[in-house]
């Protein structure tokens, strides 16, 4: 009778734990309609068959938790009594816990259709309400026009605003070099045979430049002169 009960309870367990892996993997799917952005008006054929297959599977589960507690309770021996009512009890904390998690999908793809229905209700009424006042439709797009010029009007201040920041922080930085300049020929002063050096520095590079001018019409002439 032991071994007759034992062999039950193993298969019993055995198609609970098939039964929650099964319902594992329908609420997967399932879940997906409770993250939709749009859903359709009306539950498709395939959310209530999901729907019906997660009842299904959870009365199942319901039923077998059953059979294992009878099963239990008939036993004569405690030997294992206590692992026993260990797996009973996760059996149905698990079970409770996808009821609880299918009334919950359930409340979040209601209330997000309800949102989407809604939505669509009062685009549905707007439209009719514009269609049925020509005036009205006109006079809040106008409004809607005013409302995007407003914005671009916005743009446009903050561009010119950070074009007058960036103009600002240029002259300033013309300041500071202006200034790093006057210390440097102050400075050059102040050195003796700098002001000379420097004299020198300019007369050929105004050499240079003549050379280089008188080269280039030179260059410009014999062009001319062989066309």
């Amino acid at each position: 009778m032991a071994t007759s009960t034992g062999t039950g309870w193993a298969q019993l367990r055995q198609q609970a734990r098939s039964l929650e892996t099964q319902t594992e993997s329908v609420f997967h799917t399932y879940a997906q309609y409770a993250s939709m952005t749009k859903l359709p008006a009306t539950p498709s054929e395939e959310e209530l068959r999901l729907e019906s297959q997660l009842k299904d599977l959870l009365d199942k589960r319901e039923s077998l938790v059953a059979q294992l507690a009878r099963l239990l309770d008939s036993e004569a021996t405690l030997t294992s009594s206590a692992l026993k009512q260990n797996n009973l009890s996760r059996h149905r904390e698990v079970l409770q816990d996808h009821r609880r998690e299918l009334q919950r999908l359930k409340s979040a793809i209601t209330e997000s259709r309800d949102r989407a229905n809604l939505l669509s209700n009062v685009r549905s009424d707007i439209n009719a309400y514009h269609a049925s006042n020509p005036a009205a439709a006109e006079a809040d797009y106008m409004l809607e026009e005013r409302g995007r010029i407003d914005e671009s009007h916005n743009m446009i201040d903050g561009v010119l605003s950070q074009a007058y920041a960036i103009n600002e922080n240029f002259g300033l930085q013309r300041e500071t070099l202006a200034s790093i300049n006057r210390r440097i020929v102050g400075a050059a002063g102040h050195v003796p045979g700098m002001n000379a050096l420097i004299g020198k520095i300019g007369s050929k590079r105004r050499r240079d430049a003549l050379i280089l001018g008188a080269f280039i019409g030179f260059c410009l002439l014999m062009l001319l002169f062989f066309r």
